[in-house]
């Protein structure tokens, strides 16, 4: 088991053998074994794949910017899959500040706001809220940041 509350905080960049899936619309948008996770205190993990990983065609830019102190300003990411578009389904940081270069170009996804994600075949559960993308499987405790209430911890 594994605590949100014993991540570090800055927070920790690590590779993952683990596969890492992401299907939407019928779709497998990513199957992969080339992922990195990083575990922030208080957070589920936040699973970045590879942009080679992604199917083809599949993203668009999306709108907006957001700011992270520690990796830098993030952009979003449309998932076009079968006759949907899914607005800012995923983000990266294409010029991570140093300490994250190795997720630079790399996608995170919302779980909640794909049909499916998956660690190792597990079905993932989507962090509460609407802000963070943390992947909530069996093997990680909270509680966890994201919830109503939550922002001040």
């Amino acid at each position: 088991m594994e605590s949100v509350w014993d991540y570090p905080r800055p927070p920790r960049l690590e590779r993952t053998a683990a596969r890492v899936t992401v299907v939407h619309a019928g779709l497998v948008i990513v199957d992969s074994d080339r992922c990195w996770r990083v575990l922030e205190t208080s957070h589920p993990p936040v699973y970045y794949v590879p942009r080679d990983a992604v199917a083809d065609g599949v993203l668009e830019p999306g709108t907006g910017r957001s700011y992270c102190e520690f990796k830098g300003v993030a952009g979003y990411w449309d998932l076009v899959a079968g006759h949907t578009r899914v607005r800012r389904a995923g983000w990266s940081y294409e010029h991570p500040t140093p300490g994250y270069t190795d997720i630079a170009g790399a996608v995170a996804f919302y779980p909640g706001r794909v049909d499916e994600c998956r660690v190792s075949g597990e079905l993932v559960r989507p962090q509460e809220g609407d802000f963070y993308g943390g992947w909530i499987t069996a093997g990680i405790t909270g509680p966890f940041k994201g919830g109503p209430e939550t922002t001040g911890w």
